[in-house]
Protein backbone atom coordinates (compact mmCIF):
# COMPACT_ATOMS: atom_id res chain seq x y z
CA UNK A 1 0.00 0.00 0.00
CA UNK A 2 1.17 3.41 -1.29
CA UNK A 3 1.38 6.59 0.85
CA UNK A 4 -1.14 8.47 -1.04
CA UNK A 5 -2.92 5.28 -1.12
CA UNK A 6 -3.35 5.67 2.81
CA UNK A 7 -4.07 9.24 2.78
CA UNK A 8 -6.70 8.85 0.71
CA UNK A 9 -8.51 6.00 2.57
CA UNK A 10 -7.75 8.18 5.76
CA UNK A 11 -9.80 11.17 4.71
CA UNK A 12 -13.36 11.36 5.54
CA UNK A 13 -15.93 10.96 3.03
CA UNK A 14 -17.66 14.18 3.10
CA UNK A 15 -21.43 14.90 3.37
CA UNK A 16 -23.94 14.99 0.99
CA UNK A 17 -25.09 18.91 0.63
CA UNK A 18 -28.47 18.72 -0.97
CA UNK A 19 -31.49 19.51 1.20
CA UNK A 20 -32.93 16.17 1.76
CA UNK A 21 -29.50 14.85 3.17
CA UNK A 22 -28.85 18.21 5.21
CA UNK A 23 -32.18 18.18 6.65
CA UNK A 24 -31.74 14.32 8.00
CA UNK A 25 -29.13 15.26 9.58
CA UNK A 26 -30.30 18.26 11.16
CA UNK A 27 -32.99 16.42 12.49
CA UNK A 28 -30.77 13.64 14.00
CA UNK A 29 -29.59 16.80 15.86
CA UNK A 30 -32.24 18.36 16.70
CA UNK A 31 -33.59 15.11 18.20
CA UNK A 32 -30.92 15.28 21.31
CA UNK A 33 -30.82 19.23 21.65
CA UNK A 34 -32.87 20.47 24.90
CA UNK A 35 -32.21 24.71 24.10
CA UNK A 36 -32.41 26.56 21.18
CA UNK A 37 -29.28 26.72 18.94
CA UNK A 38 -28.64 29.09 16.44
CA UNK A 39 -28.74 28.35 12.79
CA UNK A 40 -24.81 29.13 12.49
CA UNK A 41 -24.31 26.30 15.74
CA UNK A 42 -26.54 23.78 13.49
CA UNK A 43 -24.49 24.47 10.30
CA UNK A 44 -21.25 23.84 12.19
CA UNK A 45 -22.98 20.53 13.82
CA UNK A 46 -24.01 18.93 10.48
CA UNK A 47 -20.94 20.16 8.53
CA UNK A 48 -23.27 22.00 5.96
CA UNK A 49 -22.91 25.63 4.82
CA UNK A 50 -25.70 27.89 6.68
CA UNK A 51 -27.44 28.62 2.96
CA UNK A 52 -28.06 24.70 2.93
CA UNK A 53 -29.17 24.52 6.51
CA UNK A 54 -31.36 27.44 5.72
CA UNK A 55 -33.10 25.62 3.43
CA UNK A 56 -32.91 22.38 5.08
CA UNK A 57 -34.79 24.71 8.40
CA UNK A 58 -37.45 25.50 6.04
CA UNK A 59 -38.27 21.87 4.56
CA UNK A 60 -38.27 20.34 7.89
CA UNK A 61 -40.83 23.19 9.73
CA UNK A 62 -43.23 22.40 6.03
CA UNK A 63 -43.17 18.65 6.48
CA UNK A 64 -43.70 19.06 10.24
CA UNK A 65 -46.94 21.81 9.77
CA UNK A 66 -48.28 19.24 6.92
CA UNK A 67 -47.70 21.64 4.12
CA UNK A 68 -46.24 18.78 1.87
CA UNK A 69 -49.50 16.96 2.10
CA UNK A 70 -48.79 14.57 4.50
CA UNK A 71 -49.51 14.34 8.47
CA UNK A 72 -49.17 17.18 10.80
CA UNK A 73 -47.16 16.35 13.26
CA UNK A 74 -47.42 16.62 16.87
CA UNK A 75 -44.50 18.45 17.45
CA UNK A 76 -42.99 21.50 15.76
CA UNK A 77 -39.92 23.00 14.77
CA UNK A 78 -40.03 26.53 16.27
CA UNK A 79 -37.36 29.51 16.27
CA UNK A 80 -37.03 30.81 19.77
CA UNK A 81 -34.36 33.56 21.05
CA UNK A 82 -32.39 33.43 18.01
CA UNK A 83 -32.47 29.71 17.83
CA UNK A 84 -34.06 26.61 16.84
CA UNK A 85 -35.17 23.59 18.19
CA UNK A 86 -38.07 20.68 18.49
CA UNK A 87 -40.92 21.30 20.87
CA UNK A 88 -44.42 19.52 21.51
CA UNK A 89 -47.49 21.41 20.18
CA UNK A 90 -48.90 24.14 22.49
CA UNK A 91 -52.32 22.35 21.75
CA UNK A 92 -50.78 19.00 23.23
CA UNK A 93 -49.39 20.05 25.80
CA UNK A 94 -52.56 18.45 28.43
CA UNK A 95 -51.58 15.14 26.75
CA UNK A 96 -47.53 15.39 28.05
CA UNK A 97 -48.99 16.15 31.27
CA UNK A 98 -51.35 13.68 31.83
CA UNK A 99 -48.70 10.92 30.42
CA UNK A 100 -46.36 12.22 32.94
CA UNK A 101 -48.60 12.10 35.70
CA UNK A 102 -49.43 8.41 35.48
CA UNK A 103 -46.13 7.37 35.21
CA UNK A 104 -44.47 5.32 38.27
CA UNK A 105 -43.14 7.92 40.87
CA UNK A 106 -39.55 7.41 41.74
CA UNK A 107 -37.16 9.31 44.19
CA UNK A 108 -34.74 11.95 42.95
CA UNK A 109 -30.95 10.75 43.40
CA UNK A 110 -28.80 12.89 45.47
CA UNK A 111 -27.66 14.73 42.13
CA UNK A 112 -31.10 15.76 41.10
CA UNK A 113 -32.03 16.68 44.71
CA UNK A 114 -29.08 19.08 44.37
CA UNK A 115 -29.80 20.47 41.41
CA UNK A 116 -33.11 20.77 41.93
CA UNK A 117 -32.25 22.61 44.94
CA UNK A 118 -29.65 25.22 43.32
CA UNK A 119 -32.59 26.18 40.75
CA UNK A 120 -35.44 26.32 43.50
CA UNK A 121 -33.00 29.24 45.27
CA UNK A 122 -31.51 30.58 42.76
CA UNK A 123 -34.53 31.00 39.82
CA UNK A 124 -34.87 31.47 37.50
CA UNK A 125 -31.18 30.24 36.28
CA UNK A 126 -29.91 28.40 33.28
CA UNK A 127 -28.60 24.74 32.86
CA UNK A 128 -24.82 26.44 32.76
CA UNK A 129 -24.94 28.66 35.97
CA UNK A 130 -26.27 25.59 37.69
CA UNK A 131 -23.63 23.55 36.59
CA UNK A 132 -21.15 26.38 37.50
CA UNK A 133 -22.47 25.98 41.13
CA UNK A 134 -22.56 22.67 41.52
CA UNK A 135 -19.52 22.05 39.05
CA UNK A 136 -20.84 18.83 37.04
CA UNK A 137 -22.79 18.70 33.83
CA UNK A 138 -26.43 18.86 34.76
CA UNK A 139 -27.85 18.66 31.48
CA UNK A 140 -29.17 15.06 32.62
CA UNK A 141 -30.56 15.81 35.49
CA UNK A 142 -32.20 18.82 34.15
CA UNK A 143 -34.07 16.83 31.57
CA UNK A 144 -35.04 14.57 34.14
CA UNK A 145 -36.51 17.02 36.38
CA UNK A 146 -38.63 18.75 33.22
CA UNK A 147 -40.16 15.51 32.40
CA UNK A 148 -40.73 15.47 36.47
CA UNK A 149 -42.97 18.20 36.08
CA UNK A 150 -40.89 19.90 38.51
CA UNK A 151 -39.37 22.70 37.00
CA UNK A 152 -40.29 24.03 33.55
CA UNK A 153 -38.82 26.67 31.16
CA UNK A 154 -39.34 30.20 31.60
CA UNK A 155 -37.72 32.62 29.58
CA UNK A 156 -34.55 33.14 28.23
CA UNK A 157 -31.20 35.04 29.26
CA UNK A 158 -31.34 38.66 27.68
CA UNK A 159 -27.78 38.17 26.79
CA UNK A 160 -26.91 34.46 25.68
CA UNK A 161 -30.30 33.55 24.53
CA UNK A 162 -29.81 30.16 26.79
CA UNK A 163 -33.12 28.64 28.17
CA UNK A 164 -34.43 30.08 31.72
CA UNK A 165 -35.46 27.65 33.93
CA UNK A 166 -37.79 27.66 37.16
CA UNK A 167 -39.63 25.32 39.44
CA UNK A 168 -43.24 24.88 38.95
CA UNK A 169 -46.88 24.68 40.95
CA UNK A 170 -46.03 20.77 41.53
CA UNK A 171 -42.59 21.60 42.72
CA UNK A 172 -44.78 23.51 45.53
CA UNK A 173 -47.47 21.02 45.72
CA UNK A 174 -44.97 17.57 46.61
CA UNK A 175 -43.30 19.99 49.37
CA UNK A 176 -46.82 21.10 50.58
CA UNK A 177 -46.18 25.04 50.26
CA UNK A 178 -48.06 27.64 48.52
CA UNK A 179 -44.75 29.75 47.39
CA UNK A 180 -41.16 29.16 46.46
CA UNK A 181 -40.75 32.14 49.50
CA UNK A 182 -41.75 29.85 51.88
CA UNK A 183 -38.50 27.77 51.37
CA UNK A 184 -36.16 27.79 54.78
CA UNK A 185 -33.22 30.25 54.49
CA UNK A 186 -30.45 28.71 52.95
CA UNK A 187 -28.02 30.41 55.10
CA UNK A 188 -28.32 28.14 57.87
CA UNK A 189 -27.81 24.96 55.61
CA UNK A 190 -24.39 25.84 54.07
CA UNK A 191 -20.50 26.03 55.94
CA UNK A 192 -20.30 30.04 55.83
CA UNK A 193 -24.02 31.26 54.36
CA UNK A 194 -22.75 31.72 50.98
CA UNK A 195 -20.42 29.10 49.80
CA UNK A 196 -20.74 28.08 45.76
CA UNK A 197 -24.02 30.40 45.29
CA UNK A 198 -22.43 33.91 44.91
CA UNK A 199 -20.68 32.46 42.32
CA UNK A 200 -23.38 32.18 39.86
CA UNK A 201 -23.35 34.73 36.66
CA UNK A 202 -25.79 37.63 37.01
Amino acid sequence: MTDDTRTEESEPTAWPQDVGSVARRLEAVLLILDEPHSVVALAAAVSAPVPAVRKAIAALVADYDGEDGGPRRGFELREVGGGWRLYVREEYDRVITEFLGTQQPARLSQAALETLAVIAYKQPVTRGQVASIRAVNVDSVVRTLVGRGLITEVGHDAETGAILYGTTDVLLEKLGINTIDELPHISPLLDDGSTGFEEIAR
